[in-house]
């Protein structure tokens, strides 16, 4: 069968006992990089005194020869225990590992899927927005009219957002957030779970101020959620489309969607 096995995002202390087991007795371990497997298991034997199956193969799956490695596949490959595993944190979110349950599904395989680390959810719950509900973005498009539209969406979609970003886009990103939506409290976690884990909470002005020049690692970013968005058939779009004053699309689209009058109509300038 097919057992999918998230990994630490930064404290070895968080693998799973199930975890362990199950890369200990894989036939073939399907790896986002063999290396960053390799020296994992490689801990685990030191430190834990864990003992592996001999012979083990390690095969590179990753997001650039995934869906190619996928249409190779034969039912039979799965008569082994097949694990997969990403580099850091949860397989499928982020990281390969959908098409490979995709395919399981498809041809009636049985598979397993182990909770585990998670830096959406630990940063979702870090962030302190009171909120039940969220929308995982995942990471922004780099540039042009793709990326404005993903970080309207990630503003105005009335629920507590996480994005990821890399840290030579951050400042770039708070810049952007400082000009869309200057009052909106934003949470930042850096290198989760790790030794420099640091948080970070305040308006994107205040934000660029505290983080300042110390942006290098791992990034997640939490937007709280704007006022609920209605139900309205009505959408935006359809107000942008008329003919009016700046001032009156904000006042419309402000009854569509709770946002600040004020940031509507800086956002339309």
């Amino acid at each position: 069968m097919l057992s999918l096995i998230p990994t630490p995002i930064g404290n070895i202390g968080d693998i799973s006992l199930r975890a362990i087991e199950l890369l200990s007795e894989a036939d073939i371990l399907l790896c986002e990089d063999t290396r960053v497997t390799k020296k994992l298991i490689h801990i685990l034997k030191e430190r834990y005194n864990t003992s592996f199956k001999e012979n083990q193969e390690f095969i590179s799956l990753h997001s650039h020869n995934e869906q190619a490695f996928v249409e190779k596949l034969e039912p039979s490959f799965f008569e082994q225990n097949i694990v997969y595993a990403s580099d850091a944190g949860m397989p499928g979110v982020s990281d390969p590992g959908q098409a490979l349950v995709s395919y399981c599904i498809e041809h009636s395989l049985e598979y397993d899927v182990l909770p585990g680390a998670n830096a959406v959810l630990t940063a979702f719950v870090a962030s302190g927005f009171g909120q039940t509900q969220l929308l995982f973005f995942g990471f922004l498009d780099h540039k042009g009219n793709s990326r404005s539209a993903g970080l309207q969406k990630a503003l105005h979609n009335g629920y507590t957002t996480i994005l990821y970003e890399s840290p030579h886009r951050l400042e770039k990103l708070l810049q952007e957030l400082a000009q869309e939506a200057p009052q909106r409290e934003i949470f930042l976690a850096k290198e989760l779970t790790k030794r420099y884990q640091k948080f970070f909470r305040g308006t994107p002005k205040e934000l660029i101020e505290q983080v300042g020049k110390n942006i290098k690692g791992e990034w997640v970013v939490v937007i709280s959620a704007s006022q609920t968005q209605s139900e309205s058939a009505i959408s935006e779009k359809d107000i942008l489309a008329l003919d009016l004053p700046k001032k009156v699309q904000a006042k419309l689209i402000n009854k569509i969607t709770g946002e600040n009058i004020k940031e509507i109509y800086q956002r339309l300038l």
